[in-house]
């Protein structure tokens, strides 16, 4: 499991370079601090059980910022 970590840290480390490029500082940053904390936490040597709790915990994390972002922050057709 502790690959899988290291698997999403170098993916998100990945967009991270690739928000850098496309001058989208705010996103780049964000997966930046992803990258960190996968990386951080793929080389813990947790228990598959605590692995399993950690990735719970991040997907309610998002799940929940990113509702309240759609929600009150998103402005709708902000491409047009």
């Amino acid at each position: 499991m502790d690959r899988v970590f290291r698997m999403l840290a170098f993916w998100t480390a990945i967009f991270t370079v690739m928000f850098y490029v496309g001058d989208m500082m705010t996103m780049a940053y964000l997966f930046l601090a992803q990258t960190i904390f996968f990386l951080g936490v793929g080389y813990l040597k947790l228990s598959e059980r605590m692995y399993m709790y950690l990735f719970g915990a991040y997907c309610t994390i998002f799940f929940i910022g990113f509702t309240f972002y759609t929600n009150f922050i998103l402005v709708p057709g902000f491409g047009h």
